[in-house]
């Protein structure tokens, strides 16, 4: 059952209501009495499932992808080694 939000047009409070989607909407405020509550349109949501998982990293593009790939062959190229550099003493 979905959860529904309502404003008072009388009050100006809102409230939120979980009820059936084949219930009317409430008319009746719970904070004044009056009959002047409405029922607002919902945001919705907002997320979306698809691909093998539910990562950020999934949804990315193949352009992303292939720059990601080209920086991080860059990068291994352009790596310090490792060991230190000789010295020599004249």
């Amino acid at each position: 059952m979905p959860t529904y939000e309502y404003e008072c047009t009388a009050c100006g409070r809102t409230f939120e209501e979980f009820q059936q989607i084949s219930e009317a909407p409430k008319r009746r405020c719970p904070f004044c009495g009056k009959m002047k509550a409405r029922r607002c349109i919902g945001t919705g949501a907002a997320v979306i499932f698809r691909g093998s998982g539910f990562y950020q990293t999934d949804y990315r593009s193949k352009e992303y992808k292939e720059k990601a790939r080209a920086e991080k062959s860059s990068a291994g190229e352009s790596k310090p080694s490792d060991k230190p550099a000789a010295s020599t003493s004249d």
